[in-house]
């Protein structure tokens, strides 16, 4: 079903029984926009996936050396990670039992890359409404200040679409939220590797050039309920959704691949996955 207008307002999660969150965590992803830090996997889980991300990235060459998107639906290691149980009763419990992951991407920063990642809001990209993406960041490597972890604005969920502006030629896009070094004391998203933390899809989030010798790597995943809807037929064209749980309602979803090779699929063409 493809919709026309955008509703970008936040509307409070309310759970009464939660599988892994507790109220105080639902109390401050309504107040922040996000939570965070949650252990999910081990050190050995997670270095299996590192060790399987970065052989996405080699063999990917340049091309994968920054950003690989939405390949979710073509290679089953990423479609087993968006699966899991751990990862998925977290997402439940913001956003309900029917679940489905319509973009991933494996985010990488080297060390001494000049590009930020400026202030932006993650819907004001997306052709979807209402605003219900929860975004899951799945830490691969240990990510701090040092080496430009994501930074979070506080409470900047809650204002609506806000005002963009053109960015300079080090960020990563082309448009930032204007005026967002007023909006609040910016919180680091530090997390060890395994860990991941949730954002709202309306939270003011960026980063800063990794100035480190260290690379920091992330998994993004993002995950929205059925009652979300398409709003432009160019961009449901890229969208290649899996079902985790429940109802997919009026979503078309694409079961678990049988490939796991990258240098045998091509990776959809999602317009504004940032």
């Amino acid at each position: 079903m493809l919709v026309e207008a955008h509703d970008l307002r936040f509307v409070p999660v309310a759970t009464a029984q939660p599988k892994r969150l507790t109220q105080a965590d639902i109390a401050q992803y309504n107040r922040d926009g996000f939570v965070q830090p949650f252990d999910i996997f081990s050190a050995a889980e997670i270095g299996e996936i590192r060790s399987y991300i970065n052989e996405l990235m080699a063999d990917m060459g340049a091309d994968g050396a920054y950003g690989i998107n939405c390949y979710q639906a073509r290679l089953s290691g990423l479609w087993d990670i968006a699966n899991d149980a751990r990862i998925l009763d977290h997402v439940e419990d913001i956003i309900g039992p029917d679940i489905l992951c319509w973009a991933s991407a494996i985010l990488s920063k080297a060390p001494h890359d000049p590009k930020a990642v400026p202030w932006h809001q993650d819907a004001g990209f997306w052709s979807l409404t209402p605003a219900r993406t929860v975004t899951v960041w799945l830490a691969i490597d240990d990510v701090d200040d040092t080496n430009s972890a994501m930074r979070f604005i506080p409470g900047t969920h809650n204002q609506g679409l806000l005002n963009m502006q053109s960015t300079g030629a080090e960020a990563v896009f082309h448009k930032e939220t204007a005026g967002a070094e007023t909006m609040g004391e910016p919180f680091t998203n530090s997390l060890k590797a395994g860990q991941i933390s949730l954002h709202a899809d309306m939270l003011v989030h960026g980063s800063e050039p990794n100035r480190s010798d260290r690379r920091r790597c992330g998994l993004t995943l993002r995950y929205c309920p059925p009652a979300v809807q398409i709003t432009d037929p160019d961009w449901a064209s890229g969208v290649e959704a899996i079902l985790c749980r429940g109802d997919a309602g009026d979503w078309h979803t694409h079961p678990r691949p049988g490939n796991d090779d990258i240098t045998k699929t091509s990776g959809p063409h999602v317009v504004g996955n940032n």
